[in-house]
């Protein structure tokens, strides 16, 4: 048995969670393989809205494992406020959620830390969310990160304070006021929260799951475009949020990955700072921040929109080998008379239709137009019935891409989704 795969192809915020929830009835284990709690992934159902950060989207689903991966770092306050807030609603985490013992912690002074450099950086700051998530990659890297299986060792208190008094340490070179003292007691609380969890060798149960023939879907965060590697670079996250850091991120071989589903938003929006070729800084972005309710479910920062920019997304399509594509929000586009898709930039005088290696250089894009389909497909419910502009959007990045669109959202409810 194979894991299948679903990522984001843009900038984040593609709708991985509704996705990630709708897909969890064909699964036997969801996981989650890189970032923390910088990811926001919203779900809606029954009336109920919930935004995940740390822990798996199939979580609400009765009979399903939810694995939280080596590959992500934990924030015990926010991982404690997250359980506490699915206990509320008639949830039993303690059964259904595991934690691997690799997985890195977030600290009170990687927070701080985190805070204290985007400060540092003036105009130049990358739009961090101020998680810690930054910092807490940096030790992971430099060998001196926490882990999850230390705190069941005896000198867990012992190895905090020594990182912690690194920390201090480097934060001499800032000019920033903070009290680390003030955050521990909440800090420690969120410890004692996951150890009350099963905490576990996670390469060896996942691969033991997929040897039994256990369905499993890896869940990425943030988007290909944001990868420490390939993303935008500096304007990236920490992680390598690319089909490989599923691999990295539970301890699997790349010979196990199966299906890859490549979601992506029927428009573009990033949230931070960082070059994004499709931005619309005009009434016409300013609809589509409103309609599409484009507000982070982290940070609640507005997020910048664009029209749909098709050279990124082959980009992310050939980084991640996209084997199935997912298009969300195409009811945000409903109003639309003529909708406009980027196929090229213009990049030193010439017009290229791939990835330079600095996108801060790409000076304007090119965009073909498409007649919109002036239609409110929110409540679709048939593929039948799916408007022939709408099926002709779809086609054409079809046929750019050479992928299958097989799933349409129209909405954030779980129901509102079409199966192509």
């Amino acid at each position: 048995m194979k894991a299948d795969v679903v990522l984001g192809l843009q900038w984040g915020d593609e709708g991985k969670g509704k996705i990630v929830d709708v897909l969890t009835p064909k699964y036997d284990v969801i996981t989650r393989f890189q970032g923390g709690p910088n990811a926001g992934h919203s779900l809606e159902f029954n009336t109920i809205k919930h935004v995940l950060h740390s822990i798996p989207s199939g979580i609400f689903h009765e009979n399903q494992i939810n694995i939280i991966g080596n590959g992500v770092v934990i924030d015990p306050v926010i991982f404690k406020k997250e359980t506490e807030s699915i206990f509320k609603l008639g949830v039993n985490l303690l059964n259904k959620l595991l934690i691997s013992k690799k997985a890195h912690l977030i600290l009170p002074s990687h927070r701080i830390l985190d805070a204290a450099s985007e400060a540092a950086k003036g105009v130049t700051k990358i739009g961090s969310t101020l998680k810690g998530i930054g910092p807490t990659y940096m030790d992971k890297t430099g060998r001196n990160g926490l882990r999850v299986g230390d705190i069941l060792q005896p000198d867990f208190k012992e190895k905090y304070y020594h990182l912690k008094q690194k920390h201090i340490d480097l934060l001499r070179i800032y000019s920033f006021s903070y009290n680390i003292e003030e955050q521990e007691e909440e800090w420690f609380s969120g410890i004692d929260e996951i150890r009350r969890y099963t905490i576990i060798d996670s390469e060896y149960v996942i691969n033991h799951l997929l040897s039994e023939g256990k369905r499993i879907l890896a869940e990425g965060a943030q988007g290909t475009m944001l990868d420490i590697d390939f993303g935008s670079y500096p304007f990236v996250t920490s992680s390598n949020t690319i089909c490989a850091g599923a691999c990295t991120g539970l301890g699997i071989a790349p010979s196990r990955i199966g299906e890859v589903f490549g979601v992506f938003k029927a428009y573009c929006t990033r949230v931070g700072s960082g070059p994004f070729p499709t931005e619309l800084e005009d009434e016409t972005g300013n609809i589509l921040r409103e309609k599409g309710h484009e507000y982070g479910a982290t940070t609640g920062r507005p997020r910048r929109c664009g029209w749909l920019d098709l050279v990124a997304l082959k980009y992310s399509i050939l980084i991640n080998g996209v084997t199935q594509l997912i298009m969300t929000k195409a009811d945000v586009l409903a109003d639309f008379d003529i909708i406009k898709i980027c196929t090229g930039y213009k990049h030193e005088g010439h017009i290229i239709e791939r990835l330079p290696y600095d996108l801060q250089e790409v000076t304007s894009s090119e965009y073909i137009e498409m007649k919109g389909w002036n239609l409110d497909v929110s409540r679709i419910t048939e593929k039948s019935d799916i408007p022939a502009e709408l099926n002709e959007y779809i086609q054409f990045i079809e046929k750019e891409t050479g992928v299958p669109v097989t799933i349409v959202s129209l909405g954030p409810d779980r129901k509102q989704i079409i199966f192509r």
